[in-house]
């Protein structure tokens, strides 16, 4: 997408991105933010998307991306080098952080390609800067080099080392000198121009054995240079300046290193960059509920609940769009009303989601192709161009119109001002007219009634109104689509105690055809009103009328239950019965010795026998009646190869293998069995289980300790140890997973209690909480078996 800068300034894109940038950890982070442009081609905004999407589940499963503290940009560096030849330590330091860090992410991200095959696209624009590394090691965390950066400097700091204590002892054995030490100001050796002095009294200059080297700084003190300490002194000022010069080679072979992968480095800075972006867009989304809108191939967009950022709580969620029903919207109503800052809203919208960035707006937010954003807004008068406020609006619409085509979004403010009425009204037709014919996306704003009425009677244009309170004579900036706004100004005059003469005569120079445009208007306004209250009113009715029949579901289901297990219950008793009573007739036929009798009992026993089978069996059907009820059959349900089912009567869930008519073939754990298909339901979406439960011994909770520890608040020196015993604690006590709580903060106390789980041998796995267990604010701990 395409965006003049001057669009950019009316919509005050600059202002956002600082926003924006505050939230990120490093000046590179910022640097891409201002750097952002939007996306050119769909293709490429998905692709955005689909990064900043696959980096943010990263960092909710697996944690943070490796990060370096106090990164600066080697930008600056890198160009002083071309001009130099040499860096000074101190910026060496600084690309070997920005190359070590690159090397990290590379190696994190690229152990995820198989699961997010995007990271592809970053990770492939970092290099390979081992050796670099390894050359910049001679480098100590402060910017100096190592004794060990080369032989000869190893020697030469020795050499130094011993001569500062050869001059020390010199220096100390004068100053207890009693002739000497009377002579000084200060009993302390002190280094003036690369030489060790003493601070001399002013009486004792012509005493002293030495040379003056310097003055105080109030001018009545010398450093003089003892004349017994002149050749040592040479002599570990010529080892200082090969110390310097051996350190200057060791920089200039290090710098002629790095000059020679600078367009990596500067690649590596821009991915770098990059991430730092979307943390601080994660921020934002998270901190003030932004959300990535939905992409489409049509030229169209719709937002829900945006807001403007610059206004932070004071801004007023409006729903805008264009580009479905109609091409064009005109949103009228009276000034201060919040029509440009509609017009606004939508513009930041469209630009900050054509950059990939999330947006200000609800879910279910809407965007399409848009090639091109023109937006003339604001007074532009050029003083310059001696151009007045209409002519340099005339000079931006004329470009506007020779460029705009079916896939472009204008937005038009104040459409027809800053002339005549009558003539400004048919120049906004005209141009509205021409952009409609053309087929542009237009959000334009307007005081003219003649726009207004072309708006209600034009094809693919729609009216707009900003809502206005006349009891408090102020705004509520709520966008009113489908009907045009009024003026009110003589509404306000009256309010605000015009005389009603006055406004009597003013009603009276408007022309009859005014009057009728106001009066339509406001009955509209009025029937909007009334419709509103009504709708509100018939949205209760059918909330409570839910309500109703939720509990009406709700009881009906719990008298089904009871029932249900009333008539198990009389079905097991019935059945112990029968049976108890089928044992005693079996006892008492045993006793019976009359051949006859005995023949007659059994008779008598096996007709009570046959009804006692009738009661079994209707129990069975009862139950079996039941279980098929919940079935998939019974339900209709098409069962399929891979749907996720549950035996009834059970607790535990199979996998469908293959459907053989009125029998399923279903994986259940490690067996797999032939079920009948009323003896099968099937398993809701969210009710599947993430993994399979593994077949595992149960271990019983151990005494004292428990499943999960509380850090939060607690400062890193108060925590960590707090954490390292308890998961020593819970893995000798048998435990397969615990949950640390640490608190979502700044992320700090998560970092360090994840890097507690890295160096742990018997944790094998930590993640971030899911959304309900926790989300940031929890580290799941998983243990070796």
């Amino acid at each position: 997408m395409l965006t003049e800068i001057s669009s950019y300034n009316s919509l005050e894109i600059k202002k956002i991105i600082q926003l924006i940038s505050k939230h990120c950890r490093s000046e590179i982070g910022e640097e891409a933010a201002f750097a952002a442009l939007p996306a050119q081609s769909l293709d490429d905004l998905r692709a955005r998307h689909e990064l900043f999407s696959s980096i943010e589940d990263y960092r909710e499963k697996k944690g943070e991306l490796p990060w370096q503290k106090g990164l600066a940009s080697v930008t600056p560096i890198l160009a002083e080098a071309e001009e130099t030849g040499i860096l000074t330590g101190e910026e060496l330091l600084k690309i070997r952080h920005l190359i070590k860090l690159s090397m990290k992410i590379k190696e994190v991200l690229g152990s995820e390609k198989e699961k997010y095959p995007i990271f592809s696209l970053i990770i492939k624009d970092i290099r390979d800067f081992t050796k670099e590394i390894e050359s910049l090691s001679v480098i100590d965390d402060d910017g100096r080099l190592y004794d060990s950066a080369s032989e000869k400097l190893k020697s030469l700091r020795e050499k130094i080392k011993e001569l500062r204590e050869t001059i020390r002892r010199k220096g100390h054995a004068l100053i207890n000198y009693p002739t000497i030490s009377g002579m000084l100001q200060e009993r302390v050796m002190t280094i003036r121009n690369e030489r060790y002095t003493f601070l001399v009294r002013p009486d004792a200059l012509s005493l002293f054995p030495g040379t003056v080297v310097d003055r105080s700084v109030s001018g009545n003190s010398v450093y003089m240079e003892p004349n017994s300490m002149v050749r040592i002194n040479n002599e570990f000022t010529s080892c200082r300046n090969s110390e310097i010069y051996e350190e200057q080679k060791i920089l200039r072979e290090l710098t002629a290193i790095i000059q020679k992968k600078i367009k990596g480095i500067l690649d590596a800075e821009k991915v770098i960059g990059t991430i730092d972006l979307f943390y601080a867009l994660s921020e934002k989304k998270r901190l003030e509920r932004w959300t990535m809108p939905e992409l489409s191939s049509k030229t169209i967009f719709s937002f829900k609940k945006a807001r403007h950022p610059l206004l932070f709580d004071k801004a007023v969620p409006i729903d805008i769009g264009c580009g479905d029903k109609y091409r064009i919207l005109v949103i009228t109503g009276p000034n201060t009303g919040g029509k440009t800052v509609a017009l606004k809203t939508a513009g930041v919208c469209v630009i900050l989601g054509w950059m990939g960035f999330p947006i200000p707006a609800a879910g279910g937010s809407v965007l399409g192709i848009v090639d091109e954003l023109f937006a003339d807004i604001g007074d532009e008068q050029s003083i310059e161009q001696s151009l007045s406020t209409f002519s340099a609006h005339v000079k931006n619409v004329t470009e506007i119109l020779g460029r705009a085509g079916s896939n472009s979004l204008v937005l038009l403010d104040e459409l027809g001002a800053g002339t005549d009425p009558e003539e400004g009204a048919a120049l906004g037709i005209a141009i509205l007219d021409w952009l409609r014919e053309k087929k542009t996306l237009v959000l334009a704003t307007t005081h003219h009634n003649p726009i207004k009425r072309f708006a209600l009677a034009a094809p693919s244009v729609e009216t707009a109104s900003v809502e206005f309170d006349i009891t408090t004579l102020s705004p509520t900036y709520k966008i009113l689509t489908g009907i045009p706004g009024r003026s009110n100004a003589l509404l306000i005059a009256g309010k605000l105690g015009m005389p009603t003469e006055v406004i009597k005569r003013a009603e009276k120079a408007i022309n009859g055809k005014e009057i009728s445009m106001e009066d339509l208007i406001a009955e509209l306004h009025g029937k909007r009103s009334k419709l509103e209250k009504e709708s509100i009113e018939v949205e209760n009715s059918l909330k409570e009328l839910e309500r109703l029949k939720n509990n009406y579901e709700e009881k009906v289901r719990e008298i089904e239950e009871r029932r249900e297990v009333l008539i198990a219950k009389a079905d097991k008793k019935a059945l112990n019965i029968v049976k108890n009573a089928e044992e005693s007739a079996k006892a008492l036929i045993k006793n019976i010795e009359s051949a006859e009798v005995e023949s007659a009992a059994r008779r008598e026993l096996e007709k009570k026998r046959s009804h006692f089978h009738k009661i079994e069996k209707s129990a069975d059907q009862r139950e079996e009646k039941k279980i098929t009820e919940q079935s998939a059959a019974a339900k209709k349900e098409a069962l399929k190869e891979g749907d996720t089912v549950r035996i009834i009567g059970t607790k535990g869930v199979a996998s469908v293998l293959e459907v053989k008519g009125k029998k399923i073939l279903v994986q259940a754990g490690a067996a797999q069995v032939e079920v009948p298909l009323n003896k099968l339901s099937l398993v809701p979406q969210k009710e599947i289980p993430k993994t399979p439960p593994p077949v595992q011994v149960r271990v019983s909770r151990p005494k004292g300790v428990p499943s999960e520890i509380m850090v939060r608040g607690m400062t890193i020196d108060e925590a960590i140890p707090i954490v390292e015993q308890y998961l020593d604690q819970a893995y000798r006590a048998g435990y397969d997973s615990v949950t640390v709580i640490h608190g979502r903060g700044e992320g700090i106390l998560r970092r360090e209690v994840q890097e507690l789980c890295k160096r742990t041998p018997y944790v094998i796995e930590h993640n971030l909480g899911g959304p309900h267990d926790g989300g940031y604010g929890v580290t799941i701990v998983r243990f070796r078996k």
